[in-house]
């Protein structure tokens, strides 16, 4: 039976959904321990299905500012990417790929706003081959834009493109320790309803 809208969704669609998650967190982990050239480990991530409304407050507030680097999905899977990162996150991949110790959003220029976008973009690839490889889709994904703003302003994005399709996001947190630093990055994954139906299919589940 198909998923007509993300309130029909249940434990077995969000088991698969973790899973989903689990794996894509990885890759991408893997992903940006190359990158950087530095060991990183992951604590196990948080996966949910989450209201978009309510994502701003897990983020920390709406008033909190963070970097949201957004791509869109297509090919099999149409719909949107985003990782959030907190400041801290983010000037610490800045400070060691770049060699150079900002401390404010203010400090940033172009060369690390590419930096940041370059580190999204492989990421979110990694993810989306993660996410290929358990399902057989093909997913292509554009170029990432990036953005730094209030939490409640970076999520009106995908509340506005995806308000009639659905308002649920599948939610990712992941905990990753380089050295004795702590760092945070959460990654939502949403799908369209036919492209969460394509991935059901894919495993099996669904009509």
């Amino acid at each position: 039976m198909s998923i007509g809208s993300y309130d029909q969704v249940n434990n077995l669609h969000l088991d698969i959904l973790r899973e989903i998650g689990n794996s894509g967190a990885g890759n991408a982990a893997t992903a940006l321990s190359m990158m950087l050239d530095r060991r990183i480990e992951m604590a196990p991530p948080i996966v949910r299905l989450t209201p978009i409304a309510d994502i701003a407050n897990a983020l920390g507030g709406p008033e909190v500012m963070v970097v949201g680097i957004l791509c869109h999905l297509a090919g099999d899977l149409e719909g949107m990417m985003m990782f959030v990162l907190e400041q801290a996150f983010a000037h610490q991949i800045i400070n060691q790929l770049l060699m150079r110790e900002i401390y404010s959003y203010e400090d940033m220029d172009d060369m690390d706003f590419s930096a940041i976008r370059e580190i999204g973009n492989i990421m979110a690839g990694a993810f989306a081959t993660a996410l290929a490889s358990l399902t057989g889709l093909t997913i292509e994904l554009d170029v990432p834009g990036i953005a730094i703003d209030m939490a409640g302003a970076i999520m009106n994005v995908p509340a506005v493109a995806f308000g009639t399709l659905g308002d649920y996001a599948l939610y990712i947190e992941e905990d990753i320790i380089e050295g004795t630093q702590q760092l945070k990055s959460r990654l939502l994954l949403i799908p369209t309803l036919d492209s969460l139906n394509a991935i059901m299919r894919s495993l099996g589940f669904g009509a």
